[in-house]
């Protein structure tokens, strides 16, 4: 009598398991979190309507670089965005333009397995640093946002027509005053 229940306990923890396998390989990736293949024109539109509810930065690719680079100086305030969970700064909101040249540095960190990576999250957050202060000196103004817009601008753009991995090393705001945080 006693192997039987042992069988039987044995034989439900397998139906318990096979389902439970069932159920993951069934789940579809993107109904997890909504983003991974998500185009530029989608991503933006969520982010604006506040309706983004991903964990993670879609997986872009320097493809996505140019219609990222149309939303750069974008000053719409978001509040619905991917963070960097491992950072102890909370922003409750980010300018779009400012988000969007993040979202334009992963696919960068990525492409060039960055020691800041985390995730896809190239750093700490979506926000600027002064480079050179002793002290952790973060910027989230109009200026800054303009020089870090032109500065992504200019190092996509000069670069027009050459392979991605021959200037993908090339940090976009190394001839400003900024580094991410």
């Amino acid at each position: 009598m006693k192997n039987i229940k042992h069988v039987q306990m044995k034989s439900l923890n397998f139906l318990i398991l096979m389902f439970t396998m069932i159920i993951l390989i069934s789940c579809d990736k993107n109904d997890v979190d909504g983003i991974d293949n998500v185009d530029v024109e989608n991503y933006i539109a969520l982010l604006k309507a506040g309706q983004n509810d991903s964990m993670e930065l879609p997986e872009f690719t320097y493809n996505d670089i140019p219609a990222l680079l149309m939303y750069r100086n974008e000053d719409q305030i978001i509040t619905d965005f991917p963070r960097n969970g491992i950072s102890s700064l909370y922003g409750p909101d980010c300018k779009l333009g400012m988000y969007v040249l993040w979202t334009i540095e992963s696919i960068r960190a990525v492409a060039i397995n960055s020691k800041y990576l985390i995730g896809r999250f190239p750093s700490l957050n979506p926000i600027l640093a002064f480079r050179d202060s002793q002290t952790l000196d973060l910027v989230d103004d109009d200026v800054s946002h303009h020089i870090a817009a032109k500065a992504y601008f200019d190092w996509w753009y000069s670069n027009s027509g050459k392979d991605f991995d021959a200037f993908k090393m090339v940090d976009p705001l190394i001839n400003t005053d900024y580094r991410w945080h």
